[in-house]
């Protein structure tokens, strides 16, 4: 149970402060986002899905990967839009 606590925190944190940035656009929620994308590549282990590009053998994009993507994505979007 512990292994998936941390990864499933940052996924809701990554999901509310994209909210955020969406709801009430600022610098603040941006970079926060952008912090929070960045930790969920190092956190997402456990909750990854199909792998759909293979870098190594060891390492590759899987599907979860893709939301930092997205929420970078977002992040710019906020971060025009206070400017």
């Amino acid at each position: 149970m512990t292994d998936v606590l941390y990864p499933v925190l940052a996924l809701n944190l990554l999901v509310v402060v994209g909210a955020w940035c969406l709801a009430r656009p600022s610098r603040t929620a941006a970079g926060c986002l952008v912090a929070l994308a960045v930790t969920w590549v190092f956190v997402n282990g456990p909750l990854e899905g199909h792998i759909l590009w293979t870098l190594t053998p060891e390492h590759g994009v899987t599907v979860s990967d893709l939301l930092s993507v997205a929420a970078v994505a977002v992040a710019v979007r906020t971060w025009r839009a206070t400017t």
